[in-house]
């Protein structure tokens, strides 16, 4: 059975626990990140460690664990599940803490999970022909450059992508493409030019 790992502990995936009151449960008040895993090595960890300190100063959420300390735990997980190819998920949370619109005190801890999920990358049949994409509307809430887990309207697109046929949805505003419900928008254009979104806006 798959092992996981939650605030300090690793255990099956099975007996596994969060509190009902754990605010990302309950507010969407936790920020993730998602780091490949090939010939079970890390994939650019230290910038999703960077992404991450971003996401948690601009909630505001303190957090105690060192990019050492997750790198340590990322690579435990990696070898307790034998895991070549696929990737680690991250999530933080502000903690458990009775209902309410205000943040608990500083010291609430936070709730920290840790899983793996095995995935083909390089065979992947979508990367080998090609991805098929609609575009929606970009509803998402303005702080959209926050990663957190508030993803229900992504889901919602790759849904409705899903319904028409196509693997994916790049997200539209303002006549922009944003980025994709589960992807970063690349366009290669014939001479070999990559188009992306400015990382500034």
């Amino acid at each position: 059975m798959r092992q996981v790992y939650v605030s300090g502990s690793y255990l099956p995936e099975s007996e596994a626990r969060i509190s009902v009151f754990d605010r990302g449960f309950l507010f969407a008040d936790g920020v993730y990140e998602v780091t490949l895993v090939l010939d079970g090595k890390l994939v650019d960890f230290a910038s999703h460690m960077a992404r991450l300190r971003r996401s948690l100063r601009e909630l505001d959420m303190p957090f105690s664990l060192t990019e050492a300390d997750l790198l340590k735990i990322h690579r435990e997980l990696i070898g307790r599940n034998n895991v070549s190819e696929g990737l680690v998920y991250l999530q933080i949370t502000r903690g458990a803490a009775d209902r309410d619109f205000i943040f608990p005190t500083r010291d609430t801890p936070n709730t920290v999970v840790l899983f793996t999920q095995e995935k083909a990358l390089v065979e992947n049949p979508v990367a080998i022909r090609g991805q098929h994409v609609i575009t929606v509307e970009d509803l998402r809430w303005r702080r959209c450059d926050i990663k957190t887990v508030q993803l229900l309207y992504p889901s919602m697109a790759k849904m409705q992508a899903k319904s028409r046929g196509a693997d994916d949805a790049w997200l539209v505003r303002d006549g922009y493409v944003t980025e994709g419900s589960s992807n970063n928008a690349h366009i290669v254009t014939s001479d070999g030019t990559i188009v992306t979104r400015d990382l500034s806006s």
